[in-house]
């Protein structure tokens, strides 16, 4: 294990990095055959399921470790190992670097948890005295997350023809432009099969 997975994650660290992968794994399998059983020209059904699974399956994998809650956030599961949130994030349908990784939108719950507990930005802002409007306009969910809660993002590059093909964990912060900065990343174990039940 690395040292900043020790520093995150205590002895919990190693049964993560192979809890996680599995549990997007077994995220796409679903999603991949949601979207068979459907037979729809699109891939609504793998999205839309993907999305779903991924908290569903981490929440399953990840609830029986020592230090684990969780936290409802817009409706899905996040779970939290100590003080850190684990936030899923599938940045890509085919296997490119995680520094590529870029949110849909630059607002919503995603946005608000990565800005408001994810690392301080290496760039200061210019201070216009705006923070208090800015607090008005937090998802009301991650508002009511404790403050000294801290973020680890898990991104994921995945397709409903290749699977899981990278998985990375570590902080970042948001930018304007929606792509994630990251101040620490590490690849987790390549993904293997999905975990058992």
């Amino acid at each position: 294990m690395t040292p900043w997975a020790v520093e995150t994650f205590g002895t919990a660290a190693s049964r993560l990095a192979e809890t996680i992968p599995a549990c997007l794994v077994e995220a796409h399998a679903r999603a991949r055959h949601a979207h068979e059983q459907v037979r729809t020209q699109t891939k609504e059904a793998y999205g839309h399921g993907l999305h779903a699974a991924q908290y569903e399956t981490l929440a399953a994998g990840l609830a029986p470790l020592d230090g684990s809650s969780s936290r409802r956030v817009q409706g899905r599961t996040v779970m939290v190992i100590g003080i850190h949130a684990i936030l899923p994030i599938l940045y890509a349908k085919r296997d490119v670097p995680v520094t590529a990784a870029r949110l849909a939108k630059a607002y919503g719950p995603r946005a608000d948890l990565i800005r408001r507990h994810g690392p301080e930005p290496m760039q200061l802002k210019l201070d216009l005295g705006l923070e208090e409007l800015d607090e008005q306009h937090i998802h009301p969910d991650v508002a009511l997350l404790p403050p000294e809660l801290r973020l680890v993002i898990v991104a994921y590059a995945c397709s409903v023809e290749q699977g899981v093909m990278r998985v990375e964990w570590g902080s970042a912060e948001l930018r304007d432009d929606r792509y994630l900065v990251w101040h620490h990343h590490e690849s987790l174990l390549p993904p293997a099969r999905p975990r058992a039940a």
